[in-house]
């Protein structure tokens, strides 16, 4: 990484850290005080999850070679680093050791606290039955502050941009679960009123993998990608900027909801 190329990520960190903060300190976390709140945060908050795996095999997609013959695509290094998050996300382990998506392992969290699951199930249906994303959302009568959050997701991944997916990826999706969440669900776990072990290993994985480890990864591969580019930079910012407000409007949507 050059010192332009660090001058210019910390310049966009600096100009997303209002929202990161707005985003950080919503009072929906606090809002989330039972165990019925909880199940209505994850109702919604799945398509969160979900999405974020689309973003992750659309720069996948981009930044390797998918398709029959291979050949080479990109850089070595960018194309390590996409793959070791790939492999991460769409295969880590769950409580026992067993391989699962990140996806998976919270559509197994809802069902052990007791969250309905048909919505997002019913969608995901739909979509391997070839319907588009935005027609599968409505079919399932997904709220408009989801819709309007995956609907901003794909925007993104619609521009075919390597470098503004990275981007939204980076500093968009990972690290915006505050610490008082997460003690409340290890509380609520303790009372053992319903057991909430599963997300609660969700929550901490979700900090040890993505917000540690794949974070420096994604860090990287955004500096790669953007490099010593202003208005690739420019761009980065505009688009991190609207994933954030995106997730304010869907923890907004849940509030209303709560």
């Amino acid at each position: 990484m050059t010192q332009t190329t660090n001058h210019r990520l910390h310049a966009l960190q600096n100009a997303i850290a209002p929202l990161r903060e707005e985003l950080i300190h919503h009072p929906v976390y606090q809002q989330v005080n039972s165990i019925d709140k909880l199940r209505l945060f994850m109702e919604h908050h799945v398509y969160a999850v979900w999405d974020f795996m689309s973003l992750l095999k659309s720069l996948q997609r981009h930044l390797t070679c998918t398709d029959v013959p291979w050949v080479p695509r990109g850089h070595a290094a960018t194309r390590y680093l996409i793959n070791e998050i790939v492999t991460g996300e769409e295969s880590d382990v769950d409580m026992d050791g067993v391989r699962v998506s990140h996806f998976e392992l919270y559509l197994n969290a809802m069902k052990q606290a007791g969250a309905h699951t048909a919505t997002i199930e019913k969608m995901v249906a739909d979509i391997i039955a070839g319907h588009t994303v935005p027609d599968a959302l409505k079919a399932a009568g997904v709220n408009e502050a989801v819709q309007q959050f995956v609907g901003n997701t794909f925007e993104t991944i619609g521009t075919g941009a390597p470098h503004l997916m990275a981007a939204v990826f980076t500093f968009g999706r990972e690290d915006l679960i505050p610490g008082i969440f997460i003690s409340f669900v290890k509380e609520l776990n303790a009372q053992k009123q319903v057991d909430v072990s599963v997300f609660q290993y969700y929550l901490e994985r979700h900090i040890e993998v993505d917000g540690d480890h794949h974070s420096h990864l994604a860090y990287e591969m955004t500096e790669q990608l953007c490099g010593d580019d202003e208005t690739k930079w420019a761009e980065a910012t505009t688009y991190v900027q609207a994933a954030l407000r995106a997730r304010i409007t869907l923890w907004n949507g849940i509030a209303s909801q709560l």
